[in-house]
């Protein structure tokens, strides 16, 4: 099966980060042509998820070889949630972009940045081999890593150093992982690894398997691998950080469920457990990080870690409920937090020294239309969990799976977790939007076209979360085809020479 749609979702936002360098003195048009990008990309993502739900696995083979000789990309159920969640996410920040007034937008080199970030993260999503998820793993870091540093935060390019080198040991534990797989197993394409690990078991296989489950945590900010998080995602520029804290992350999720569900399903049960302890360590570190910070997007970023933990708690749990929770909860939080921050932006932007400090932003939303205190109350009580809103749903899935389980402590620490979340949210609407500062000053902007972006992304949580229904029905399919690691094997069609 040769579905060229697939190319689509990623190569089409690669042409256009080569069109805009070509383009780079057009500020407007390049931003356009990468709109268009990524509208295209979110439409083959949109076309193939309705493909891999109403029928097969969906693959394309690069240069037509025949795995495991050649690379392959493979969209499955699970693929494919992930994948429109991120292209969705992504055309919402380059509408955003369209009308950013950071300066740092203006710079020839931030779209094509931008463009490439989007490429190795869909990449990430849809390939078939661990080389591969590498390789679009670097052009997602390396990206980012260059769009923090040209940020207007004059603490961008410290943080985007600091996170180099991190991101650098990282990416040598995945590496090295890929490397004693290889040596273990003669094969980098995901599917026969996992052929071959259901009747073998070579003694390299833990190692890898541990430093590939290293590295996962890692991208995502997971406690205690969280430290390089707040510094790198605060200074990011608004529509960077809006795609970092809110899918950049969930790359490491999604290869936390390939590797317990795919590649090494027998060794599990053995890290399940852990993945408990550090999703009840990181709801409590992240939501008491984002209670004591002082800074908006410094807030949000914290948060971001106590939501992982949320999502990890599913996965640890392991059982079929548990697993949809994760993917519903990952789902739903990418809209919930790029809207919030795309918000902050908005009010940030506006003020003289083009901060989010609290110091900076006291009483600044009370000077600007309601629209904007209104998304963000809708995206704080859907990033605590208030119903009728998405998060509620989110957190809703994770308590009815972790009371199947029968794990009543985690479960109760993570809901007094959730009224943390409740607490923070509350205190940053009174301090922004309802303090009375007559001292401050506020440039005359218009808001109309950057409330688009965080408009579209809220009602999305409105959406999601008083029809939670389809959501939660395409995350119990893909949960079903995950489970049995048969379909991805035979989906892939293997060439085994005798």
């Amino acid at each position: 099966m040769q579905n060229i749609l697939i190319l689509g979702m990623v190569f089409s936002t690669l042409v256009g980060a080569i069109l805009t360098l070509i383009t780079t003195r057009f500020n407007r048009l390049d931003r356009w042509l990468a709109f268009g990008a990524a509208l295209s990309s979110w439409g083959c993502s949109v076309a193939v998820l309705i493909q891999v739900f109403g029928g097969d696995i969906q693959t394309y083979r690069l240069g037509g070889y025949v795995p495991p000789f050649g690379i392959v990309l493979v969209v499955d159920r699970l693929a494919a949630i992930f994948a429109v969640m991120a292209a969705s996410v992504l055309m919402a920040g380059f509408i955003y972009t369209i009308h950013c007034h950071d300066k740092c937008t203006s710079y020839p080199a931030f779209i094509p940045l931008f463009l490439f970030m989007h490429t190795g993260l869909m990449g990430t999503l849809i390939t078939g081999d661990l080389f591969t998820f590498f390789v679009f793993m670097e052009i997602m870091v390396l990206s980012s890593v260059s769009l923090v540093a040209i940020s207007d935060d004059p603490l961008g390019l410290e943080a985007a150093f600091k996170y180099l080198f991190i991101s650098a040991i990282g990416s040598l534990l995945l590496l090295i992982s890929i490397s004693m797989l290889y040596a273990s197993l003669g094969t980098l394409n995901m599917a026969d690894m996992a052929r071959l690990l259901i009747s073998e078991n070579p003694p390299l296989v833990r190692g890898a398997a541990l430093m590939l489950t290293c590295a996962s945590l890692l991208k995502s900010a997971v406690f205690p691998f969280h430290f390089w998080q707040p510094d790198f995602h605060t200074t990011a520029p608004t529509p960077v950080h809006a795609v970092l804290s809110s899918v950049v992350v969930k790359v490491g999720i999604y290869m936390i469920l390939r590797i317990v569900t795919l590649l090494f399903v027998e060794d599990a049960a053995a890290v399940q457990g852990i993945f408990v302890i550090l999703g009840v360590i990181g709801v409590f570190f992240g939501s008491f990080g984002a209670l004591r910070t002082y800074n908006g997007k410094r807030l949000l970023a914290y948060s971001t870690i106590g939501q992982i933990g949320f999502i990890l708690l599913g996965i640890g749990w392991g059982t079929p409920l548990g697993l949809v929770a994760a993917i519903v909860y990952a789902f739903n939080h990418a809209f919930v937090k790029s809207a919030l921050l795309m918000v902050f932006g908005l009010v940030s932007s506006r003020t003289t020294p083009k901060s989010a400090d609290f110091k900076d932003i006291g009483g600044a939303g009370r000077l600007m239309p309601p629209i904007i205190g209104a998304l963000w109350m809708l995206g704080g009580m859907a990033l605590a969990g208030i119903p009728p809103l998405n998060g509620f749903i989110s957190k809703l899935t994770v308590i009815q799976s972790g009371v199947d389980v029968g794990d009543f402590l985690p479960l109760f620490l993570v809901v007094f977790g959730g009224i943390i979340t409740l607490t923070y949210v509350f205190r940053t609407w009174q301090h922004v939007f309802q303090q009375d500062n007559p001292a401050l000053q506020l440039e005359i902007k218009s808001y109309g076209d950057g409330v688009l972006a965080p408009t579209l992304l809220i009602s999305v949580c409105v959406l999601l979360g008083i029809y939670a229904r389809p959501l939660i029905a395409l995350a119990q399919l893909a949960v079903e085809q995950i489970q049995d690691p048969t379909h991805y094997i035979n989906a892939v069609r293997l060439f085994i020479g005798g």
